[in-house]
């Protein structure tokens, strides 16, 4: 009796155990690339780009950056990581990757690996800088001298204000990045996550910043949420991490629900700037998320000086003009000319006095004859 109590015990425990690995198989497998189709589908556009496949165009403004727009960093075990305000951010600045098109800006490319942020990272005298990794391109490549990212897709901020959550407000000016870049070197640091089997980008070392900046830097902690988003309170962050499968449990390929044709997107610069989400974690006010023009200004500008506008433009106005010696008359007025020359005075008549014809030629002859006889 004993004996078969054991044997029931064992094969409960055996079809336990085979049942366990099937049911996270088919949670996992029920992860895939559609749930970037369906998340993001309320914010931008799908469309089905040459090479790439389906990308996202998001509703943004046409200067729009990615991991410069509406974010900031913090440290974390897996490195600095991009805490975007956008509420889509969870998704596309921690899996894919960026690319941009000269017609219709930044797009979205997905892929199925996590990271705290996939992007490069220098490191110049006074300045720290990162620039988004194109797709295609893994983190040992980037090391490496054959790749070059365009200078204006860099950004950069002194090195003592890269742990403000205001950011998006200290960029260099982007007409300045070639100098700065060729004083620069590449940062080489990455960490090993065995339970993912990923590799991350670490960015700048943690006691360089605490150096610069004069602050002790702590480290966030990352937890999974359960549901699509990500939120940083209490020393947290806490973001949807799930791992993510190119098709979906049953070997089908996923696809968005609309498509739209490459043809009928807006250029960048006609996009409506309305069209911008709010932030989860809305380290900016709503304001202050149009700065993604492309230049930012300097990190000291001066308002610009009120310039008086030019005499001609200003209008002419009426004086009053002292009345002459004619008493009892009401005073005139008169435009001045912008240059005019006084006028002249000339005596008026004498006050209740009649004016006398003038005597011609001829009678004054006639009085003088009659003199002289």
């Amino acid at each position: 009796m004993r004996s078969l109590k054991i044997l029931a015990l064992l094969a409960a425990m055996s079809a336990s155990a085979w049942m366990l690995p099937q049911e996270a198989c088919a949670q996992q497998a029920s992860v895939s690339f559609q749930l970037f189709y369906d998340q993001l589908s309320p914010y931008g556009m799908w469309v089905d780009y040459p090479n790439y496949g389906y990308v996202w165009i998001p509703n943004v403004d046409p200067g729009f950056s990615p991991y410069a727009t509406g974010g900031y960093w913090v440290l974390t075990d897996d490195g600095w990581t991009w805490v975007s305000d956008y509420s889509w951010g969870w998704a596309t600045f921690h899996y894919g990757r960026w690319d941009y098109d000269d017609n219709y800006g930044w797009f979205w490319v997905p892929d199925n690996e996590w990271g705290p942020a996939w992007v490069s990272w220098r490191r110049s005298p006074g300045y720290y800088g990162w620039a988004p990794m194109r797709p295609g391109i893994s983190i040992s490549m980037s090391f490496g001298s054959d790749y070059h990212e365009r200078n204006e897709r860099w950004n950069f901020v002194r090195d003592r204000d890269i742990t403000r959550r205001d950011i998006g407000s200290h960029y260099v000016n982007r007409a300045n990045n070639a100098a700065i870049i060729n004083r620069s070197t590449v940062i080489v640091d990455t960490r090993k996550d065995t339970k993912r089997n990923a590799t991350y980008m670490m960015g700048p070392n943690r006691d360089d910043v605490q150096r610069v900046t004069n602050t002790p830097v702590k480290s966030v902690a990352i937890r999974d949420a359960n549901k699509p988003g990500h939120q940083l309170s209490n020393g947290e962050l806490q973001i949807y991490r799930p791992q993510v499968q190119k098709r979906n449990g049953a070997g089908q390929q996923p696809a968005p629900s609309k498509v739209t044709k490459l043809n009928e997107v807006r250029p960048a610069l006609e996009k409506n700037a309305g069209n911008r989400q709010p932030g989860v974690n809305p380290s900016i006010k709503s304001g202050k998320e149009k700065q993604p023009q492309t230049v930012t200004p300097p990190i000291k500008s001066q308002p610009p000086q009120k310039v008086a506008p030019p005499t001609k433009t200003q209008p002419q106005r009426p004086r009053a003009v002292a009345p002459s010696n004619n008493r009892g008359r009401a005073p005139q007025t008169a435009t001045r000319p912008i240059k005019s020359q006084p006028p002249q005075k000339v005596a008026p008549p004498t006050k209740n006095r009649e004016e006398q014809p003038s005597p011609s030629r001829s009678n004054q002859a006639e009085t003088e004859k009659r003199k002289r006889d």
